[in-house]
């Protein structure tokens, strides 16, 4: 009866480590940085260790680029922040030396483009402010200036947009700057049912749509769309 018993006692045991090594843990991997901003400019970052959460909504988190944890954000770390580069909705300031019939305010159309009076379009989409304009230099050497001295300056950002659990979701004016945070209380904070802890981050990188999970203390850049969570509970 005693031996009984033990076997009972040891199988119930048994059980319940067995459930206990079933239950959802926080997981810890090692892996190469995946950042947006390493991935859209190049920027080259050590790998870390990214933790991925429990306790959110199923699902949560999957398909996503990680934010890696560790001191500094995915494609910053102690480098400088990679530069911004043009797309469509940003609106130029365009000084051509000695021109005034060139220089004005232009915006980078839907295609990616500027318009300028004797040269046309020029592609804008991609490229930073000191390669655009060279490439109108370049264009205006081509049998229009002898000489050409072009500067380009952003007079503004393209927007962002916010969506999710917060109080006014929408398109809002970017801010140099700006966090996960701030783009948050612009849109008049978080709803009584938002996740509160992090964002979904969207980004376009050559054409498409990349999404990672990040912190609110995350970065963002003009054309960010920032996605707030429901939480379960």
């Amino acid at each position: 009866m005693r031996v009984s018993r033990s076997l009972t006692l040891l199988t119930v045991v048994a059980l319940m480590a067995a459930a206990a090594g079933c239950a959802p843990q926080p997981v810890y991997v090692q892996m190469a940085p995946n950042s947006l901003d390493a991935m859209t400019y190049g920027a080259v970052a050590a790998p870390q260790t990214t933790y991925a959460p429990g306790g959110y909504p199923s699902g949560y988190g999957a398909g996503l680029y990680n934010y890696a944890g560790g001191g500094g954000y995915p494609g910053y770390g102690m480098a400088a922040a990679p530069p911004y580069t043009l797309d469509s909705g940003d609106r130029l300031r365009i000084v051509v030396f000695g021109q005034d019939g060139l220089t004005n305010s232009y915006a980078v159309d839907a295609g990616g483009h500027i318009a300028m009076p004797l040269i046309g379009s020029v592609p804008a989409r991609g490229a930073t402010s000191d390669q655009l304009s060279g490439r109108i230099a370049e264009k205006l050497r081509d049998g229009y200036v002898r000489e050409p001295h072009v500067a380009v300056e952003i007079e503004a950002y393209r927007p962002f947009f916010i969506l999710g659990e917060v109080t006014q979701p929408g398109q809002y004016p970017y801010v140099a700057n700006m966090t996960a945070e701030t783009a948050v209380a612009i849109a008049g904070g978080f709803s009584p049912r938002a996740v509160r802890q992090s964002v979904i981050l969207t980004r376009n990188y050559g054409g498409q749509q990349m999404r990672m999970n990040v912190p609110l203390t995350y970065p963002l850049r003009p054309g960010d769309t920032v996605s707030v969570q429901e939480r379960w509970f």
